[in-house]
């Protein structure tokens, strides 16, 4: 790989601009079965600018061309020519799914087929002179790419990103054709699969696809590194990756640049030689220094900057990139967690990226939801990406709210041949050159989940990712404490209670509970109890011992799986919230772990039913981070009741347990909770045993017409007080006006008392009215604006 010299300009401030080149791993080199002509990742996927069409400079156009594709569940090799008729072929938008299919009971067959997807497209004249790639965020599961009748080669791989050179044989003035057979097959060379797995991956070209139209010298990459954030003297190395297609024949220079929003903070300049051209990236370091006051990137205040890099000849701009950052020091030690210094008891959940009725094509709004659920609704502080590198809008709204991320790579269980492990260091490396800038991330996870020891596979895994991001540590995910340690956290899935002591100095424990009892919410008192003091427990055992760094549970949310697994409809019913996203008594738990300053929470984990437990309703259960309860009957005080410290010693927040042989007799409950003697919540629970309220709760009521965007609506059915009724089951019809489509069944039987659809807009902008239809509670309606997208210029 070739290093370039840099020469250092010095600026006022005395920014600091030092030499420094990564190498690339040698086997790519090498080896024919890894990815047979697509391109190592890139860091267009994380860039900041161009996202609309519009070039960011001189030299960068993004062109984002998710509209307008062409599509057949049933290939042929006449597809793959420029001049072949798809007329006839559907017409569909990116992110999309080979087939949509029920929620649950489905035959995973149905979605694993080979499909094809033809995209024309034209460039626009700025283009002529430069080089073009098609980059592919994430397509399920073998990609064969063709341009204009071209066979440009296969990537292997469903869950990281890849591109392809589209410049030799692109035509600068005419009509373009893309075509793409994908392979939804589980196919044995291909991690996860080669054995069984306890999930699905569906199909199609799921997540977001792009033209990058760059100079001949382009940033390839970047990556920033804060360094020493806890001091008065913090810096940032600005690794930038340059890549040289054809020999530069001037001196370039390097202007690299914090800002806080508009404003520049800090600025330098470095010159960058003529170098001839490469197949590999040259990396320059550049280091900023005299920052000035820094505010650090924290749970509660996740403070955001960017850094940009302009590449210049002169003063004209060549090309331009930026990346978000932010200032945090993230480690594992002997004693927990910390985070800027301090420790912080690590609370969470693992999350499959996975949706009723399209499996993981769903667009951007969508998967950063899933992330305030997380963050905001249930409280965590960290989620692990199970069982894959999870969608680049989900990682980056974890940014933006303060909820860390350990990432890992694709697998589950078993490891392949040789051809097989290659790709699963390649995923790490694809994986952490797309991630790398993220202030979330704190853990990269390099070993298959729950896989035997494989000393060769696992030290190169480790290699790569130290050498790719010496600043982040490893873990991996085990489910036996005897094994071989490699990385720098030993991460482990302990299902037993109670947990092992942790036999390592950096222990974090990453699933527990899930399998173990898997809970429905139509599940009588009794099991629902049962699945919250499971976690509870946990968690109490895990803030007993300041070693272990703390939980992530399994698992956020319900989800689909094969036919070996789950509970016989193709769901295991893992999680603390359903498929749905709505919460199992269980989820009420991890809401109430936090301060009450940040919210009051009250969560009975009981249904409101005198005979849902076996013989007679004993006990009360109660989620809350108040002090102090108080239970009426009919307005009648009952009983009260402290945190339970006695029985969960070792959490701030216990639940309470109330003796329900105090209620007496039947009626309408009422529960007051006090912080320093102060009431501060009141919750009501009608004794009518009646349905009495049907609602749709959208969670946008703004939308954009760019033909994906997407907004979850939730279905409840309620007592008055707006109380889940739990074995409520009717069907709502829906009708939909406007320019938009619903995702989910029509009529929709509602789960537990409750449940959701999607909503989806199409290319035009308008009024989207939904009713729907309660056979005994009437209707409902939600309306939503979609307002206009920006058109695609290619």
């Amino acid at each position: 790989m070739a290093v370039a010299e840099i020469d250092v300009a010095h600026e006022p401030d005395n920014n600091e601009i030092t030499r420094g080149h990564m190498q690339r791993r040698d086997f790519l080199k090498t080896s024919g079965t890894l990815i047979a002509g697509a391109t190592l990742t890139h860091g267009s996927l994380a860039s900041q600018t161009a996202a609309s069409g519009t070039p960011s400079s001189a030299g960068r156009l993004i062109l984002p061309i998710n509209r307008n594709w062409r599509y057949s569940p049933k290939p042929s090799d006449a597809a793959h020519a420029k001049d072949f008729d798809d007329s006839s072929f559907d017409h569909v938008v990116i992110p999309h799914t080979n087939i949509r299919l029920p929620w649950h009971s489905f035959d995973d067959k149905d979605y694993e087929f080979i499909s094809v997807y033809r995209r024309h497209f034209k460039l626009p004249p700025e283009a002529r002179g430069k080089r073009v790639f098609v980059d592919f965020e994430g397509v399920m599961t073998a990609s064969t790419v063709w341009l204009n009748g071209v066979r440009l080669g296969e990537y292997k791989g469903g869950f990281t990103p890849f591109s392809f050179d589209l410049t030799p044989h692109v035509d600068f003035d005419g009509d373009n054709v893309l075509v793409v057979d994908v392979d939804s097959t589980e196919r044995a060379d291909i991690p996860p699969f080669g054995y069984q797995i306890d999930y699905l991956t569906f199909g199609g070209i799921y997540r977001e696809v792009q033209l990058r139209i760059v100079p001949n010298v382009f940033l390839e990459n970047i990556f920033a590194l804060p360094k020493d954030v806890l001091t008065d003297h913090a810096s940032i190395d600005v690794t930038c990756f340059l890549q040289h297609t054809e020999a530069s024949k001037d001196p370039l220079s390097l202007e690299v640049s914090l800002r806080d929003g508009e404003k520049v903070l800090v600025s330098s300049t470095a010159k960058v030689a003529a170098a001839p051209a490469s197949a590999e990236p040259v990396a320059q370091l550049v280091r900023l220094t005299t920052l000035g006051p820094i505010d650090l990137w924290e749970l509660n205040n996740p403070r955001l900057y960017s850094v940009h890099v302009r590449l210049l000849h002169g003063t004209q701009v060549v090309d331009e990139d930026s990346r978000t950052i932010g200032f945090r020091q993230a480690s594992f030690t002997d004693h927990g967690f910390e985070l800027n210094g301090k420790v912080i008891k690590l609370r969470g959940l693992d999350r499959h990226q996975t949706f009723p009725w399209v499996g993981q094509a769903m667009p951007a709004r969508v998967q950063r939801r899933d992330a305030v659920i997380l963050r905001k609704n249930l409280h965590c502080n960290i989620v692990r990406t199970s069982h894959y590198p999870q969608s680049r809008h989900f990682l980056d709204e974890c940014d933006r709210i303060g909820l860390l991320v350990l990432e890992e790579i694709p697998g589950w269980q078993h490891i392949g041949d040789e051809p097989w492990k290659q790709i699963s260091i390649d995923n790490v490396n694809r994986m952490i050159r797309r991630d790398w800038n993220h202030p979330s991330i704190i853990l990269w996870g390099v070993r298959i989940n729950e896989s035997l020891d494989d000393h060769n596979f696992y030290t190169a895994t480790n290699a790569m990712a130290h050498k790719l991001d010496s600043s982040r540590q490893t873990g991996g995910i085990r489910y036996f404490q005897e094994s071989e340690f490699l990385e720098d956290v030993f991460t482990m899935n302990d299902f037993g209670f109670p947990l092992k002591k942790p036999n390592h100095p950096r222990y974090l424990n990453t699933e527990f509970v899930g399998h173990t009892y898997p809970t429905k919410t139509i599940d009588n008192v009794e099991r629902q109890t049962e699945h919250v003091i499971r976690h509870v427990r946990v968690h109490d055992q895990l803030a007993s011992d300041p070693q272990y760094a703390g939980g992530i549970g399994w698992c956020a949310f319900d989800y689909n799986t094969h036919s070996d697994f789950g509970s016989g409809d193709r769901i295991c019913y893992h999680g603390v919230t359903d498929i749905f996203r709505e919460p199992k008594r269980a989820a009420g738990f991890y809401k109430s772990q936090c301060d009450p300053a940040e919210e009051v929470v009250l969560e009975p984990a009981f249904p409101w039913a005198a005979g849902d437990e076996s013989i007679h309703f004993t006990k009360a259960l109660v989620s809350s981070n108040c002090d102090h309860l108080k239970f009426y009957i009919n307005g009648k005080l009952v009983t009260e009741a402290d945190p339970d410290h006695g029985q969960f010693s070792s959490l701030k927040y216990p639940p309470f347990i109330a003796d329900a042989a105090k209620f007496g007799k039947w009626g309408e409950l009422r529960i007051d909770g006090y912080v320093q003697g102060k009431q501060v919540i009141s919750k009501s629970f009608s004794g009518k045993g009646t349905d009495q309220k049907f609602a749709l709760l959208p969670d946008d009521t703004s939308l954009v017409a760019d033909g994906a965007d997407t907004t979850r609506v939730v279905i409840r059915v309620t007592d008055e007080f707006g109380n889940i009724r739990p074995y409520a089951n009717d069907s709502i019809k829906f009708e939909l006006e406007g320019p938009a489509e619903l995702i989910g069944d029509n009529p929709f039987s509602v789960v537990g008392g409750q449940g959701a659809i999607w909503i989806r807009v199409k290319e035009e902008p308008g009024s989207v009215r939904l009713t729907g239809t309660h056979p005994v509670l009437g209707k409902q309606e939600v309306h939503i604006e979609v307002t206009p997208g920006s058109p695609e210029k290619a």
